[in-house]
């Protein structure tokens, strides 16, 4: 799919809301459990109201959600380094770059999306103008993680308004001054009943799940988090986008590649962020007599990228909380494999350095770790590989670094993943007209683009009947039924493909073809006969 986008500045700018947004702000910032009924309560009326219908109300929605975020970027940038440590480039990089992009694609295409559709022609059932049309769910929810939260909403927020839906946005409690922005400037955008934002910890979210929505889009973070939420939606039959679960993302090293050039995509992938980034690549299968090479040219990244050491650089971040820099140091302690570089934690300052450990195995305790840690393990070879992944769960992310075709194709076609990226890392989140979306263990559904408005939609079908064709083509099905009216049936019969290493059977296809068409011929004449066109 090849997308052009233009300029976000030239979609117009839509006046900010004034009307209600003080009692909107009072909503979005309460921590009350009845709030969070109130919320749902003001959303879905908004939704029954017809608001979001129109399309052109849904793209001044959409672009509204860009501005939202281009008037407000030192702001945001200001909060993920607050909350993440995160330097200002990768947010630009990641956040900012997606979600105008996302808003650009979905404002130049949401009415073409959302146009009735035909089938494919049949000639027998064309008469009854068989149609699809794309329409919204409903009421929404999104909630997101604390990683990248706002991309992980407001992408999500532009499918859902291009769907025509209420939506209702949960962000992490873990990044409190993100959060508390976002609330402040939702309502100032965004029309503020049909979209809303719950701030609050455990106890609301729980309260959230307890409710009945239309679909459930969420980054859990974790398999164990995201059964729960699972379970909860299961109660009510409401559908998931289930994304993002730890996918475990392998590196498929060929010793023939250039070793410098994937230290370095390899290394960026892993430290952008400080590790925690759900499509990271986690650990790196390389052939046992390349190991040496390919850790010596992870040195030579790494000084590179911090060359006045990582704690005192502006180019890396922190780990959200001292928990989790606790988790991780507690795993890097107990890793059997060697550390080449780095294993520092401070947990009271959040920081836990870039961090290479080679000689590791399978059962290494750094494989079960969402931080600024790369595990190197030596294999065979490529078929050692191979096994290792099929051997685990599905990850979100493949990486193979090789120049070579039959290297790359090999490992694609026997193995399976959310995606699969070849001498890079991370950019087909970026990349327009792709989606996001796992497999198995790391998620179902999609983000992004028309895959995730498609997510938001419910293809409703329609036929719309004429009645003379009860007196010329279907009348068959009334009863009494007859053998005449049973030969009209198999007269309307789809042919099968040929039957595999079978006769031919062409001439009672011939036949078939040719009364179908004599049916719809008298079809037709009495069509028109019918409109006085004859």
């Amino acid at each position: 799919m090849s997308v052009t986008y233009t300029a976000l500045e030239d979609i117009p700018k839509v006046p900010t809301y004034s009307h209600n947004v003080r009692l909107a702000r009072c909503l979005l910032l309460c921590l009350t459990l009845p709030c969070v009924t109130q919320i749902h309560a003001t959303a879905q009326k908004a939704f029954l109201a017809g608001k979001a219908k129109s399309i052109a109300f849904r793209k001044k929605q959409i672009a509204q959600v860009g501005y939202l975020v281009k008037d407000n970027e030192q702001r945001f940038k200001d909060a993920m380094k607050a909350d993440l440590g995160r330097p200002h480039q990768e947010t630009e990089f990641v956040d900012f770059l997606i979600i105008y992009g996302e808003a650009r694609q979905a404002y130049d295409n949401v009415e073409k999306w959302a146009q009735e559709q035909a089938p494919d022609f049949s000639l027998n059932w064309f008469f009854m103008r068989p149609r699809l049309k794309a329409e919204p769910k409903g009421t929404v929810l999104v909630i997101a993680p604390f990683n990248y939260p706002l991309f992980l909403l407001l992408v999500p927020l532009i499918s859902a308004i291009a769907g025509g839906n209420a939506a209702v946005l949960k962000p992490p409690e873990h990044t409190p001054v993100f959060s508390a922005l976002l609330a402040e400037l939702l309502p100032k955008y965004l029309d503020p009943d049909l979209y809303h934002v719950i701030n609050g910890a455990v106890p609301e979210t729980t309260k959230i799940l307890e409710l009945q929505w239309d679909h459930t889009d969420v980054v859990p973070g974790n398999t164990r988090v995201g059964r729960i939420i699972a379970e909860a939606a299961a109660k009510y039959l409401t559908p998931l986008t289930l994304e993002s679960l730890l996918g475990k993302n392998p590196v498929v090293v060929d010793p023939k590649v250039d070793l410098a050039m994937t230290a370095r995509r390899v290394l960026w992938g892993r430290m952008s962020n400080a590790g925690q980034i759900c499509l990271a690549p986690e650990y790196v299968l390389v052939p046992e007599e390349a190991q040496e090479a390919l850790v010596a040219a992870f040195g030579e990244a790494y000084h590179s990228f911090y060359p006045e050491g990582p704690k005192n650089s502006a180019s890396f971040g922190r780990i959200v909380n001292e928990a989790h820099a606790a988790r991780i140091k507690k795993l890097i302690d107990e890793t059997k494999g060697t550390i080449e570089f780095g294993g520092d934690v401070d947990v009271s300052g959040k920081y836990v350095a870039p961090t290479l450990v080679s000689n590791a195995r399978g059962d290494d305790s750094l494989m079960e770790i969402f931080g600024p840690v790369l595990v190197v393990i030596p294999v065979k070879d490529v078929d050692e590989a191979i096994a290792f992944i099929r051997a685990r769960e599905y990850p979100l992310g493949i990486y193979i670094f090789s120049h070579d075709k039959n290297f790359q194709d090999r490992v694609i076609d026997n193995t399976q993943s959310g995606a699969v990226m070849i001498n890079d890392t991370l950019v087909t989140v970026a990349a327009p007209g792709l989606p996001v979306g796992g497999k198995g263990s790391s998620g179902y559904g999609y983000y992004t683009s028309k895959y995730g408005f498609d997510q938001f939609v419910h293809m409703r079908v329609s036929i719309n009947n004429p009645s003379w064709i009860d007196k010329f083509a279907f009348w068959f099905r009334f009863p009494p039924y007859t053998e005449k009216g049973a030969k009209q049936l198999r007269l309307l019969e789809t042919k099968l493909p040929p039957r595999p290493d079978g006769p031919n059977t062409s001439y009672s296809t011939v036949l078939a073809v040719f009364f179908t068409a004599v049916v719809v011929g008298v079809s037709f004449v009495a069509f028109l006969r019918s409109s006085g066109r004859m």
